[in-house]
């Protein structure tokens, strides 16, 4: 079982080493740590929260409704869906109830969409701020499933990541550079 373990957390930690690959070396887990799984969620994360946070930002106001296809979520509801699902996921592994919020459904502009995004996101703060390693392997349930509090988490980050591809699209579409791709 602790075998089969490992190699799951391996499986789901590959997605993090891109991230950890972009990160500046000084970010890079050093030699010895102590919680090498939790620091490379936690860089994933401080990546990806940039990312969501800037991609908010570029987008002009107008666009906000904007929707490639009529099938899918306008770019304000991906930011409201993230948001949305952050506070699922990281209650998860906080072991409280996720917030009630409905931000994908209930908050429209701009400015009241990336207040929730970043609200949504330092909640987040707090829970891959304070991971161990330890603190990852401990159990719980997430769509009806048994997992460790590493795997909600990294659920978590693939999912931004997945939404993050989601809005590249969209800026692309509107002339706009995604952060990922501009110049720092």
């Amino acid at each position: 079982m602790r075998s089969l373990s490992l190699a799951a957390a391996l499986v789901v930690l590959a997605p993090c080493t891109s991230a950890l690959a972009q990160a500046p070396a000084a970010a890079a887990p050093a030699a010895g740590n102590a919680n090498p799984f939790a620091t490379s969620l936690k860089i994933g994360f401080e990546r990806t929260k940039k990312l969501l946070l800037a991609s908010a930002e570029e987008m002009p106001t107008a666009e906000y409704a904007f929707k490639p296809t009529p099938e899918v979520r306008s770019f304000g509801q991906l930011i409201g869906h993230v948001a949305d699902a952050s506070y699922m996921f990281c209650s998860a592994a906080r072991g409280t109830p996720a917030p009630k919020k409905e931000i994908e459904k209930t908050v429209t502009t701009k400015d009241g969409l990336k207040k929730a995004l970043a609200e949504a996101l330092a909640y987040c703060d707090g829970v891959y701020g304070s991971a161990t390693d330890a603190m990852l392997t401990q159990p719980l349930e997430l769509f009806g499933q048994k997992m460790i509090k590493f795997s909600a988490l990294q659920i978590n980050l693939t999912h931004d990541m997945e939404h993050y591809g989601n809005m590249v699209t969209y800026l692309r579409l509107k002339k706009l550079t995604p952060p990922s791709s501009q110049k720092e």
